[in-house]
């Protein structure tokens, strides 16, 4: 123990006594329970040994020639390096001007000669702890301090960017999805002044026929987590309409969750992109069509009788191109919805005719790809346009059917939703109270799609595997397809799925106009 005791000292502490009985007496009884000690006569030499290297605590002697206690502590005060040292005088002055001049020179305690044991060791183990909780308090103090400095430097940084940015950039409550400040290219964007945003909700700003869902999206973000490049219209004060790229990043301030909206004008973009495609599109159907058409005429013979090589290369050619007019039609078809070109033209239908019309126009595909097609009707009339709908359905079973293994079961049904609406495919199987509405359901047992997938499935050129439209002979443009018509139907669309198990794709449409 002792030797431990030697090797690792409690403390070190200087004692300044110009009385080597008292100086040995401190410095053993110290040493015993645990001290470093060193020992001097003069209060100089207790100077030079303080300033070389500081110890934890001194204890001193008043009465001293040359210089007295006094003195060296006025002295251990007025040195940065030994300014904090706590100082305990151990004197035969008993007076209490005595006591009070060595508290007034930086003393912070003071025993008389003749002293005792027990008393020395607790005084100096109190000073000691005291002296320890105060250089903690100062580590943290100084660690406070750099953190608030960081904290602050960073906040002027993003300030800075935030002020600056060309991009629009808000930030709003999570819990209402209220603006709390807004850059000023936010404010150019929307044309609000930022007295006009700034304490108002997503919902009282009306941005637009996307507002209920922008203000969902911030509102889930603790669960749903930052969302990036969600393409949305958003509604200017003048009534305006632009396309943005919305990215969401969940942040805190002052404890409160808080929404970090980016936006990205793409307004100009689409219009360029949307003209390109349609010019395109329309460019190259009227020459697909005269190829299909020289491709009809080597197949029937007309031209002359091809070798089984030659039937080989035109199968592949009038396949490719029978796949290139389905997707210059497929883009031309979402193009016009998109636009607003073509409308629904709603009338009363019947949700069992649908399905059944669904499932016949799919079985020859089914046969020839040995996949079992199950069909369960609900009878019921709504308003639809039956002609889009029946598109969406074939679109959806051609995809079940497409990708199942032969022997496979594909379903098709449909259920009276009396107390069911749907929080979309971002929050996939939720389902609320809202009556009137009919929900149908493609199941199918194929391979399923990955999660990471499932957001993203019904944006355009979206496939699962990028050989599909080479191997299924998919555009990519389908999903895309259904979703806009069934969202003009006032409805929903979303997946759920389990890889290597099948998928089911959902169909939430409003039994009324």
């Amino acid at each position: 123990m002792l030797n431990q005791s030697l090797k690792f000292p409690k403390a070190d502490i200087l004692v300044i006594d110009d009385t080597p009985e008292n100086l040995n007496l401190l410095s053993a009884m110290l040493t015993e329970q645990g001290y470093k000690v060193r020992s001097v006569t003069k209060g100089s030499t207790g100077l030079r040994g303080a300033n070389a290297v500081p110890p934890d605590l001194i204890l001193l002697d008043v009465n001293m020639p040359e210089m007295n206690g006094y003195e060296v502590c006025q002295n251990l005060k007025a040195n940065d390096r030994t300014r904090e040292i706590p100082v305990i005088f151990i004197s035969a002055l008993g007076d209490v001007l005595d006591k009070i001049k060595a508290f007034a020179v930086g003393g912070v305690d003071y025993i008389t000669k003749p002293f005792q044991l027990e008393e020395v060791l607790a005084r100096i183990e109190n000073h000691l702890t005291i002296r320890q909780l105060q250089q903690q308090l100062q580590a943290q103090n100084q660690q406070l301090q750099q953190e608030i400095h960081d904290r602050t430097k960073a906040e002027e940084k993003f300030a800075k960017v935030f002020r600056s940015s060309p991009n629009p950039i808000a930030i709003a409550t999570v819990s209402e999805a209220r603006f709390l400040d807004a850059n000023p290219s936010f404010l150019r964007i929307s044309g609000y002044s930022l007295e006009e945003v700034i304490g108002h909700t997503a919902t009282e700003l009306d941005f637009g026929k996307n507002t209920v869902a922008f203000a969902q999206k911030i509102q889930l973000l603790p669960k749903t987590g930052s969302l990036y490049n969600q393409e949305f219209e958003f509604s200017t004060k003048c009534g305006e309409v632009k396309t943005i790229l919305i990215s969401i990043e969940l942040i805190d301030l002052a404890g409160v969750p808080c929404a970090l909206l980016i936006a990205n004008d793409i307004t100009e973009r689409k219009r360029l992109e949307n003209e390109f495609i349609s010019l395109v599109s329309h460019e190259l159907r009227t020459p697909l069509t005269s190829t299909m058409g020289a491709l009809d005429l080597l197949g029937a013979g007309q031209l002359g009788t091809l070798t089984a090589q030659g039937q080989k290369v035109l199968s592949i050619a009038t396949t490719n191109t029978e796949r290139l007019m389905r997707l210059v039609n497929d883009i031309l078809d979402l193009e016009r919805m998109k636009s607003g070109k073509i409308f629904m033209r709603r009338a009363k239908c019947n949700v069992a005719e649908l399905l059944i019309t669904a499932t016949e126009a799919m079985q020859a595909m089914a046969d020839k790809l040995q996949v079992q097609l199950i069909v369960n009707p609900l009878t019921i009339e709504f308003w639809a346009d039956s002609d889009r709908l029946l598109q969406t359905l074939t679109n959806l079973l051609s995809n079940a059917i497409k990708f199942s293994e032969p022997g496979d079961r594909v379903w098709i049904s449909a259920i009276l939703s009396e107390s069911k609406t749907v929080d979309s495919q971002e929050n996939q199987n939720s389902l609320t109270s809202s009556p009137n509405y009919v929900l149908i359901t493609i199941q199918d047992e194929g391979r399923g799609i990955p999660e990471d997938k499932l957001q993203i499935i019904f944006e355009r050129f979206q496939q699962v595997d990028a050989s599909d439209s080479r191997n299924k002979g998919g555009t990519g443009l389908g999903l895309a397809i259904c979703r806009n018509i069934v969202q003009q139907h006032n409805g929903k669309i979303w997946v759920q799925s389990i890889l290597g198990e099948g998928s089911t794709f959902y169909v939430l449409l409003p039994l009324t106009s």
